[in-house]
């Protein structure tokens, strides 16, 4: 189901970009890529959408004409985002041998990715209805994903069998959400919660065969 998604979500940026002229669309991209590098870097609220114009030489009319709101630009940054990271996912999968190789891959790159991200984004992108809106279906979606990925781990004997997968998740998910609304990475820094959220929980779920080769990973 993700994948059809993101084959749709194709589709729709080819034709988008098929009515728009190359200097239009390279435009947009500017403006998407400018913005979420400045919202990674002051939050979202310490940036002015006449500060993003003015990085990029445009006039403040020129992107509202594109972006009508910091909402809608933040939407985009992130639905972008979100196909991107999917790709990687992908190919990581190619590249490693099995689901725990897959899982520690990408692990290393959230948190490496994180150490670049100003606390204040993750502060200020749970108050953006749209955006709100968004993280929800592609949590859904995610869930779809991850049922496919325990079912390899399982296949692969790193993950036990006897645990009711779609609860796990959704426990896991209330867990994000909770740092998130509560605001624990004020006390806590985000490898430290991503280091106890991701390794606690998956400890939870693996076999003495998934463990070990958990620890044979993180010491590798």
């Amino acid at each position: 189901m993700i994948f059809l998604y993101l084959c749709i979500q194709k589709c729709m940026n080819m034709q988008e970009r098929r009515d728009i002229s190359p200097y239009r669309q390279r435009l947009k991209t500017q403006i998407v890529e400018t913005a979420m590098k400045a919202f990674a870097e002051k939050g979202i609220r310490g940036v002015r959408m006449d500060e993003v114009a003015s990085s990029l030489g445009i006039s403040k009319r020129t992107l509202y004409e594109i972006y009508d709101t910091k909402e809608a630009l933040l939407y985009e940054g992130l639905k972008q985002y979100a196909i991107r990271r999917q790709e990687e996912i992908n190919a990581t999968s190619k590249q490693c041998k099995n689901v725990m190789e897959i899982m520690l891959t990408v692990y290393k790159r959230k948190v490496e990715e994180s150490q670049h991200t100003n606390i204040q984004f993750y502060k200020d992108v749970v108050k953006y209805p749209m955006v709100q809106k968004f993280m929800q279906e592609y949590n859904q979606r995610n869930r779809e994903l991850s049922q496919q990925f325990i079912e390899r781990g399982i296949q692969e004997g790193f993950f036990r069998q006897d645990l009711d997968y779609e609860l796990a998740g959704r426990l896991f998910e209330a867990l994000g959400n909770y740092v998130l609304y509560n605001q624990l990475y004020e006390k806590y820094s985000i490898e430290e919660i991503f280091h106890n959220l991701v390794f606690v929980s998956l400890r939870g779920i693996c076999t003495d065969k998934g463990i070990v080769e958990l620890d044979r990973l993180i010491k590798g």
